[in-house]
């Protein structure tokens, strides 16, 4: 494997990591699921939720759209689409985190 490819796939299970660690961080404190919901708010916590959501997002997406595909039965395709547009946040995300680390000096 590449060095490229692994540094892909670390930033793309960093970001899916950190996502799920949010909202389930989020679900255990306010005992509600984490969801977009959050930017219908008032304008102050619409502004406050939107940092949250960035890094959330990829977890709240599988976790609609599988919930979307057994109940409502959506098409795999839609599921498929929806997975995709999940791993391309999740590896943007997980990248702005390694960044963050390198620049601290935590990571090499």
């Amino acid at each position: 494997m590449s060095p490229e490819a692994f540094n892909s796939l670390f930033s793309l299970l960093i970001g899916f990591s950190l996502a799920g660690a949010l909202s389930s961080g989020y679900q255990a404190f306010l005992t509600k699921p984490a969801g977009f919901g959050l930017l219908t708010e008032e304008a102050p916590k619409a502004f406050a939720a939107v940092p949250f959501l960035v890094f959330a997002a990829p977890f709240i997406i599988m976790r609609n759209t599988l919930r979307g595909h057994r109940i409502e039965k959506r098409r795999v395709e839609f599921v498929m689409m929806a997975t995709i547009i999940a791993g391309f946040w999740s590896m943007m995300s997980g990248t702005c985190v390694l960044m963050a680390l390198k620049a601290a000096g935590v990571v090499a």
